[in-house]
């Protein structure tokens, strides 16, 4: 079936948008095929290395993540996206397929979102941030809820900046493992569209207070850092010393800084 350009050409501008999510094992292990007017996301058995992987669980968190890309890019050019997870079971390596269905009028959190996904990811959290607050740490738990699954805020370690928290779904499927892979970009975009660092590993069982907060049927899938950033200017004025000034014909100091 011929594909009309003009969905050819969204779903190309989607397509490289996707690529911008996190990777397993340094290396994108999916590809895109646009295929009539789907986009379908196969696991890339070229690129795949089960020897670090064996259940494609990586696999699958990563992929996820790239679909929350598509569907952001998507969102910016007023196409709704809709999502089929493991859509043939008899082509284990379609991990989802895409469908551009209707008008979609953008949000301004989409918006947020989708330029957060053209910031540099931080090599490490700021040396000077501090505990993201309970407000911000809710709303990342609501970006996790909206994809599916949960995050749950660790007990703070004694003399620990970050904010540690497990991300876990209902089950331990291939599709809740694509479920986990996109709540793990909303919430790492949620964070850097406020200002929060963010570390995570994918290897979050038997952590400590991880059984604490979870309840029977949760799997933890990931493990998050969350340090909230001190902006340039504050930090300067955290850091740089006061100058103190008298104000002509006044015996009062004022401080400047």
């Amino acid at each position: 079936m011929s594909v009309p350009a003009t969905v050819r050409s969204s779903s190309e501008r989607l397509v490289v948008a996707a690529t911008m999510g996190p990777t397993v094992h340094d290396v994108h292990a999916w590809r895109f095929r646009v295929v009539a007017e789907l986009i379908e996301l196969h696991a890339d058995p070229d690129r795949f290395r089960p020897l670090h992987d064996p259940a494609g669980r990586g696999l699958h968190l990563a992929s996820g993540a790239a679909l929350v890309n598509l569907r952001l890019t998507a969102a910016q050019l007023g196409h709704e996206a809709v999502v089929r997870l493991l859509p043939d079971a008899g082509r284990p390596a379609l991990l989802a397929t895409v469908r551009l269905a209707g008008r979609h009028r953008v949000t301004r959190e989409e918006r947020l979102l989708c330029a957060a996904t053209l910031r540099p990811s931080p090599t490490a959290p700021s040396p000077s941030g501090t505990r993201p607050s309970m407000h911000v740490v809710n709303e990342l738990r609501e970006a996790a809820r909206l994809e599916g699954a949960a995050l749950h805020p660790l007990p703070p370690a004694p003399g620990g900046v970050a904010q540690r928290a497990v991300l876990t779904t209902a089950g331990d499927s291939r599709a809740a493992w694509l479920r986990a892979g996109q709540a793990l970009q909303r919430v790492l975009l949620s964070g850097t569209a406020r200002s929060v660092s963010a570390s995570f590993s994918f290897e979050a069982a038997g952590v400590p207070g991880v059984r604490e907060v979870t309840t029977p049927g949760e799997v933890p899938q990931a493990l998050l850092d969350l340090v909230q950033d001190v902006p340039a200017r504050s930090r300067r004025r955290l850091f740089e010393p006061a100058v103190d000034r008298q104000h002509e014909g006044q015996g009062n100091w004022q401080r400047v800084g």
